[in-house]
């Protein structure tokens, strides 16, 4: 395995192969997926025809880049909602070295009792606030710290492996492809990186999401023109929130720090919608886009009417649809199963 390619890291990848989940020697490619998925098809017959030289589809490797959205296309998103907000939570109610705000608390404590904030700038802003001051050693640590914790509605699974083993096979399946992966999230591009760390061999500039401000611990509020990093200097988050990426700001996320048009996206919601149309309209080479449907309510925590409504904008838009409930065999593996809920 190459250092740095976009496929599942070493000692994850050698469970996956002894189950004969990945597209290892003398197993099946996408072998969490169904035989005859639409989606499965599509995607293997379109990998064929750009990769064989003679053929008149044919992407050199250097221009094979897929983008990936990451909560609800390649995370858990619905248990009971976002990984950033849960964080959010956990450090202004059980971290005692934060020094929340009532705003931020009130929040936090609405937000556990299952009422949840708005996706706004002013919910960015109380994000971005709760960690003003932490070095990013210290931010990388309390995710991954984080990611050791039990995942609430389900029984055999951490937080930080709510990854959906599906969607693992298919950045495996890409890679060994010749195709380099992006992933392009709304979450904070640092919590990503600590995220995926373990799971996806990524290297960090191939992690885009939504940016707050870094600074110098010696900045004092200065602007950073007027501030020189010195000797003995560490960095530390600045509490500001730069941008959120979503809809329109993914495109311009690829643009900058991509500089090519990908050839597949893959996203589960309409704040993707941008990134899945921006990658299939006035391609010079062939180009797919895909859309996750939440329709799978016994093993996941899906919503039939949002999936029914992303199949008709799928139809519309021409995206390719992926049914969690009827295209993949295993959604987190066999060992790993839904929470019944209390009695009462």
């Amino acid at each position: 395995m190459k250092k740095h390619t976009a496929c599942i890291t070493f000692y994850a990848f050698v469970l996956l192969c002894a189950a004969g989940l990945t597209g290892c020697a003398g197993t099946t490619p996408l072998a969490s997926w169904n035989d005859g998925a639409p989606a499965k098809t599509a995607l293997m017959n379109y990998v064929k025809a750009v990769t064989e030289k003679d053929s008149p589809d044919f992407i050199p490797p250097a221009r094979r880049i897929a983008v990936f959205d990451l909560d609800g296309t390649l995370f858990l998103e619905t248990d009971p909602t976002y990984f950033d907000w849960l964080l959010f939570e956990h450090r202004v109610l059980d971290d005692p070295t934060c020094k929340a705000t009532r705003e931020q608390t009130a929040a936090a404590e609405a937000s556990r009792k299952g009422r949840f904030p708005k996706l706004d700038a002013n919910r960015e802003r109380m994000v971005s606030r709760a960690y003003q001051g932490m070095t990013l050693k210290e931010f990388d640590a309390f995710v991954k710290k984080f990611k050791t914790q039990d995942q609430p509605g389900f029984v055999g699974l951490k937080r930080g492996d709510a990854f959906y083993r599906p969607m693992l096979e298919v950045i495996d399946y890409l890679a060994r492809n010749g195709f380099t992966v992006y992933v392009v999230s709304g979450t904070d591009r640092l919590t990503v990186r600590a995220l995926v760390e373990g799971t996806l061999d990524l290297p960090p500039h191939q992690i885009i999401g939504s940016d707050s401000s870094i600074v110098s611990s010696a900045q004092n509020g200065s602007d950073a023109l007027a501030c020189t990093f010195k000797h003995g200097d560490t960095l530390v988050l600045g509490g500001k929130n730069l941008v959120k990426t979503l809809q329109m700001n993914k495109v311009s996320a690829i643009a900058r720090e991509i500089g090519v048009q990908p050839v597949l996206a893959f996203g589960n919601t309409l704040s993707d919608a941008s990134m899945l149309n921006y990658t299939i309209s006035g391609n010079r080479y062939r180009a797919l886009g895909f859309m996750l449907l939440c329709d799978d309510l016994e093993r996941e925590y899906g919503n039939a009417a949002k999936a029914d409504k992303m199949r008709r904008d799928c139809r519309e838009n021409g995206w390719i649809p992926v049914s969690m409930r009827d295209d993949w065999k295993t959604i987190y593996g066999q060992n790993v199963t839904k929470r019944k809920p209390a009695a009462r």
